[in-house]
């Protein structure tokens, strides 16, 4: 048998991990523009080779790697909290329908 769904846990749910959620998509967006000024300032390290040189010396760099490595973390983070949140939202929805065919089925037998 299911266990009961307790909608007003999964709104206090949603009311604390909104935050959260937020930070982690702030942080998500920040590293996704950081990443073009990261790879312009490689870039600019070499400035003695051509365009496609530095692009490739940018790219290649340790910091430029390790720069991909905190964005894949950050979309992973923002990720999970995103599908917890919907998760919580749905929750509520089948809490919603349950009460709903209940009462239509209290009318029927009445």
């Amino acid at each position: 048998m299911a266990r009961p769904i307790d909608p007003h846990a999964a709104v206090d749910y949603l009311i604390e991990v909104a935050p959260q959620y937020a930070q982690a998509k702030a942080e998500r967006v920040y590293l996704e523009e950081f990443r073009k000024s990261k790879k312009a300032l490689l870039m600019q390290a070499h400035n003695d080779k051509a365009i496609g040189a530095q692009e490739r010396e940018a790219y290649a760099h340790p910091e430029y790697i390790g720069l991909l490595a905190a964005l894949q973390v950050a979309v992973e983070r923002e990720e999970n909290l995103k599908w917890m949140m919907t998760a919580a939202q749905t929750r509520v929805e089948v809490w919603r329908s349950t009460e709903a065919s209940n009462r239509a089925q209290d009318r029927m037998t009445q």
